[in-house]
């Protein structure tokens, strides 16, 4: 059986390079031998079942010992077709129409504290519990997800 592991690492740095922790899971799960894509803030990696969950430990340990505060873990079934993901796209998308016409515009064309307020809305409405939403909002108001997590993190402090 193939597995497939989505893991975050905070605390997220916003705009520039990734976070070391970031990086040092990245490592391990490339060491592990596993598929990986790599985000500076979500990782995904894939591979057979027992390595991939042989390969957990070290990746958090890596994490953790990299200055991460926390590491969040979603583990799936490679086969697993996940139906609900395209209804819960449109569901983004359906939200992301709504915030521009409450904030009267594209997302993209909105200032820097228009697309602050706007990520506020989507964080307040659920919107970044949603698999791959930071990177759909990121497009969406034309930044970076770097600057999604920045104004998250700005939020939190």
């Amino acid at each position: 059986m193939e597995l497939e592991a989505e893991f975050t690492t905070e605390p997220f740095q916003g705009e520039g390079e990734p976070p070391a922790h970031a990086l040092k899971a990245r490592d391990a799960a490339d060491k592990a031998g596993l598929a990986t894509d790599f985000g500076p803030l979500g990782t995904t990696v894939r591979g057979d079942a027992e390595v991939l969950l042989g390969a957990l430990n070290d990746i958090a340990r890596a994490a953790m010992d990299g200055g991460a505060t926390r590491l969040t873990l979603q583990l799936r079934r490679a086969d697993d077709p996940a139906p609900a993901a395209v209804e819960l796209n449109s569901a983004l998308d359906r939200l992301i129409g709504e915030v521009e016409r409450e904030l009267g515009g594209k997302l993209a064309d909105l200032d820097r504290a228009g697309k602050q307020r706007a990520v506020r809305i989507f964080k307040e409405r659920g919107a970044f519990t949603l698999r791959k939403s930071v990177e759909t909002v990121a497009t969406a108001l034309g930044v970076t997800r770097f600057t999604v997590y920045n104004y998250l993190n700005r939020d939190a402090g």
